[in-house]
């Protein structure tokens, strides 16, 4: 059964993209992050550049780079709402098409596919999904070790397809659904296709423990630290004359606090704290410290997502 576009992914994008260049710059305080993942990246799209390293620097193959044999390309984000997860899934390919000098193309899998509950919808989906990308992946076969393009299928909200079989309340056809996303999984795997899937989640203790045993890296995701959120305001408000002394005091009053025992995520910052900078000011004033002292003290983080269950 053939399924269009706009039911299975509700994204597709492409790179290099200089929007999403400044966008993945624009993540503070995720360095370590970045550069494992580029790493990780690179040698899942180009298997023998860990065989041609050891060569380089140990004149042989080591024993050490057999523990990259058979890995699967599958990256999980997981960490609280707001905290960079969706935006650098959706901006490193933009790195590593720079990095390695070829197009890549990202499908956001659309949560479209959980279906409406007909017995064997999701799963057919799930499986079209899989089907479409093997079919757009063996158009970029290439006979050398280093591919002409790569794609990243991206799954935001990855625990409402890949929840746990063992929950006894899941229903039949949420388990088939998990099934079907594990065989796509291993099926790109298998294939040896340049592919990368990313799956984010609020929640990795609710994922399948076949899927988190898949995983060829877990990307642990925090609320930003003191160091972090002074990092980002002292980028949002360049030039508007604030002191350095003053950047760190803004910071401590939107970090972490006992009375909250929570602070600001990302989003909160960028999306929401910084442009109630201006907006408090706009259009009469200029932005004053004071202002924004104050505006810091009356904001509210979101809180960390909380899993009921």
């Amino acid at each position: 059964m053939k399924y269009l576009s706009d039911v299975l992914f509700d994204a597709i994008l492409n790179y290099p993209d200089l929007n999403l260049q400044e966008q993945f710059s624009n993540l503070v305080g995720l360095d370590n992050e970045k550069d494992r993942l580029l790493k990780e990246s690179r040698i899942l799209l180009r298997p023998d550049e860990v065989e041609e390293w050891s060569e380089r620097h140990y004149g042989s193959i080591v024993p050490l780079t057999q523990a990259f044999k058979g890995r699967l390309p599958l990256f999980l984000f997981a960490g609280d709402v707001g905290t960079g997860k969706t935006t650098l899934a959706e901006s490193f390919p933009d790195l590593v098409a720079r990095e390695l000098n070829i197009p890549i193309t990202l499908y956001r899998m659309s949560l479209g596919v959980r279906g409406q509950g007909a017995v064997g919808q999701m799963t057919s989906l799930i499986t079209a999904v899989f089907e479409r990308i093997e079919e757009e992946a063996r158009k970029l076969a290439s006979n050398g070790s280093s591919p002409r393009s790569a794609i990243v299928l991206l799954i935001d909200e990855a625990d409402a397809l890949a929840q746990s079989r063992d929950l006894s309340q899941m229903h039949h056809e949420d388990r088939a659904g998990v099934d079907a996303l594990i065989r796509g999984i291993d099926r790109i795997g298998g294939g040896k296709y340049p592919v990368l899937v990313v799956m984010c989640t609020n929640r990795l203790e609710a994922l399948d423990p076949a899927v988190l045993r898949r995983a060829a890296d877990v990307f642990a995701f925090n609320r930003p630290s003191l160091e972090q959120i002074t990092a980002v305001l002292t980028a949002g408000l360049d030039g508007l004359g604030f002191e350095s002394q003053q950047f760190q005091t803004l910071a401590k009053i939107l970090g972490d606090s006992r009375k909250r025992g929570y602070g600001c995520t990302y989003s909160d910052l960028t999306r929401r704290f910084l442009p109630g900078v201006l907006f408090d000011a706009f259009p009469d004033a200029p932005v004053k410290f004071e202002g924004a002292e104050a505006y810091a003290q009356a904001f509210s983080p979101t809180p960390p997502f909380r899993n009921e269950e």
